[in-house]
C-alpha cells in the first residue's frame, strides 16, 4: 500500500522531503538551511553593497580611542583557555589607559577579575581532577559535531538519524554506527541530468522514485534481512539548491515507525556468486508482486494484465536462470524444488495475464496466487546461508501486495 507523500516543507537550498516508490516509498527532505535576503556581500539588503552611502554624522567630537590590551585581557578572561594571559594583559593596560587618555578601563577591570578566576578554577581543577573530565566532555563533544551533517553530505553505507521525525522537514543528521539504532541507511545516489533549467519537484520525484528502487535493490540483494517497515527513501534537490548546482538525489532504506539497529547491506561486494546469482534471478519475482495496481481489474483492467503478464515474465526468467547454474551439493535439491514450483506457477499466471475480461481474471486470480511459491525458496536461501525467513509482515507470494 502506497503512502501518500507529505506536504514539502518551505524549500530549502538543499531540498525537502518527499516520498515515492513501492510499496510504502519514503519521504525525501533536503539539506542545507534556507538562504536569507542579503546573503551575499554587496547584495541589496546589507551594508558595504555597491551604491552604499558613507555612514556618519558630521560634527561629532574625536572619540577616545579603545585600548587594545584591555580588549584582549577581556577576551582572554572570557575564553579562559590561558586565564594568565588576561590578567597580565590586564594589568599592564591600566597604566596605559590613564597615561594615554584612552576608553577600556571597564573592559580591562573585568578581564582581570575574569582572569583571576578562571586561574582560581584551573588550580581547583587541577587539585581535584576535574580537568581530565572537562577536557572529555571536550572531546566528546567534538566528537558528536563532526557526527552531525548536513543530508547532502551523507556517503554510501552511512547510518544516519534525522535531526527531526522523518516526514517533517530536516536540514541536520547525526551519522551512528550501524550497529546502533538508526533511522535510515544510505545506499548511493545520482546526478539528474538532461535538464537545462529547474524540471519541478514532481519530475524529479519520478526519477528518483525509479533509480533509487533500482540502487536499493542492489545494495541489499538479500530482501528478507530487510525489516519489514524499512522502505524506500530519498533526499531530493530543491528549485534554490538546483540554481547553486546542485543535482543529486540521495537514496537510503529508512524505518517508517521506528528506529532499526544493524546494517541491511548484502551488495555483491558481500556475497558469494552463488548466493549473488540466486538472488539476482529469483528477486525480481518479489519486486513485481509489490507493484500489483491498487484498482481492481473492474476498475482498470488493462493494468491489471499488464501487471500480470510483468509478474508471468519474472517467474519464467527465473526458472530459466536457475537451470542456467550448477549449484552446490546442499542447496542444489532445494534449487531444484524451487524450480518445479515455478514451472506450475507459470501455467496459473499464463492464464491470469491472458484473461479475456475482468471476470475471467477474477477467475484465475487466486489460483495463480497459489501456485506461486509461498516462501520463494526458503530452503534453497538457507542452504545458501541466506536469510530463510522473510521479516514478520513482509508481502511475500501466495498474497498481493
Amino acid at each position: 500500500m502506497e503512502p501518500t507523500p507529505p506536504t514539502p516543507p518551505p524549500p530549502s537550498p538543499q531540498g525537502g522531503p518527499q516520498q515515492g516508490g513501492r510499496p510504502a516509498p519514503g519521504p525525501y527532505t533536503s539539506p542545507g538551511m534556507p538562504y536569507t535576503a542579503g546573503s551575499y556581500a554587496g547584495t541589496s539588503g546589507m551594508p558595504g553593497g555597491p551604491g552604499m552611502p558613507g555612514v556618519g554624522p558630521y560634527g561629532r567630537p574625536p572619540r577616545r580611542t579603545t585600548n587594545g590590551l584591555a580588549i584582549g585581557s577581556l577576551v582572554a578572561g572570557i575564553v579562559c583557555c590561558l586565564p594568565p594571559l588576561g590578567l597580565v594583559l590586564g594589568l599592564v593596560a591600566l597604566p596605559q589607559i590613564k597615561k594615554r587618555d584612552q576608553a577600556g578601563k571597564g573592559l580591562a577591570v573585568a578581564g582581570i577579575v575574569l582572569s583571576v578566576l578562571s586561574c582560581l578554577l584551573l588550580v581547583i581543577g587541577i587539585a581535584t581532577g576535574g580537568i581530565g573530565s572537562f577536557w572529555g566532555g571536550v572531546k566528546e563533544g567534538v566528537d558528536e559535531a563532526a557526527r552531525s551533517k548536513s543530508p547532502f553530505s551523507l556517503r554510501t553505507g552511512q547510518c544516519f538519524t534525522p535531526d527531526g521525525k522523518l516526514e517533517e522537514y530536516a536540514t541536520d543528521v547525526t551519522v551512528v554506527g550501524c550497529d546502533r539504532p538508526h533511522i535510515g541507511e544510505v545506499t548511493g545516489g545520482f546526478k539528474v541530468t538532461g535538464f537545462d533549467k529547474w524540471p519541478g519537484e514532481d519530475a524529479i520525484d519520478k526519477i528518483a522514485e525509479k533509480r533509487c528502487e533500482t540502487v536499493n535493490g542492489e545494495y541489499a540483494l538479500d530482501t528478507w534481512a530487510v525489516p519489514a517497515d524499512v522502505w524506500l527513501y530519498y533526499y531530493l534537490p530543491s528549485a534554490q539548491s538546483w540554481r547553486l548546482g546542485d543535482r543529486t538525489v540521495t537514496c537510503a532504506f529508512a524505518g517508517e515507525k521506528k528506529p532499526f539497529s544493524g546494517s541491511v547491506r548484502s551488495d555483491a561486494t558481500l556475497l558469494t556468486d552463488d548466493q549473488e546469482s540466486f538472488l539476482t534471478t529469483v528477486n525480481p519475482i518479489e519486486t513485481v508482486t509489490y507493484r500489483e495496481p491498487e484498482e481492481d481489474p473492474d476498475e482498470d483492467f488493462t493494468a491489471n494484465k499488464v501487471w500480470a503478464t510483468e509478474l508471468l515474465g519474472a517467474i519464467n526468467t527465473a526458472y530459466a536462470g536457475l537451470g542456467q547454474r550448477t549449484w552446490p551439493a546442499e542447496s542444489a535439491p532445494s534449487v531444484a524444488a524451487l524450480r518445479k514450483e515455478l514451472a506450475a506457477a507459470s501455467k496459473q499466471w499464463l492464464k491470469l495475464a491472458t484473461a479475456a475480461d475482468a471476470d475471467a481474471f477474477w477467475e484465475a486470480y487466486e489460483p495463480a496466487w497459489e501456485a506461486l511459491p509461498e516462501d520463494l525458496g526458503a530452503d534453497a536461501r538457507t542452504a545458501l546461508d541466506l536469510t530463510g525467513t522473510p521479516p514478520a509482515g513482509a508481502a511475500g507470494g501466495g498474497t498481493s501486495a
